[in-house]
């Protein structure tokens, strides 16, 4: 589908009403707007309470909570070694050039 909107003053548009009961939106939802490849893209927002149970498959299921802090800080420990590494490699190479 396309449809011909007008732009206001303000850089407001309206978007169209089959638009917007497509992507679920109405005037007290939210929604993203970015550019992509020069085109203005609209996204809606998930509310919040729609994500729910949406990650239960990444749970880690069988370990305390203590156990999960501590995975968690190691694999954040692990990323900034990670990044480290990566920048020091760009650095070494433009110094080689």
């Amino acid at each position: 589908m396309v449809y011909t909107v007008t732009i206001t003053s303000q850089g407001q548009i309206s978007i169209p009403a089959v638009l917007r009961r497509e992507l679920g939106l109405d005037k007290s939802k939210r929604a993203i707007v970015s550019v992509e490849d020069k085109k203005i893209v609209i996204e809606p927002v998930k509310d919040f309470l729609e994500l729910g149970g949406s990650l239960h498959h990444k749970a880690i299921k069988g370990k305390t909570i203590d156990e999960i802090i501590r995975l968690e800080e190691e694999a954040v420990a692990k990323g900034f070694v990670d990044e480290y590494k990566k920048s020091k490699s760009k650095m070494d190479e433009s110094i080689l050039r």
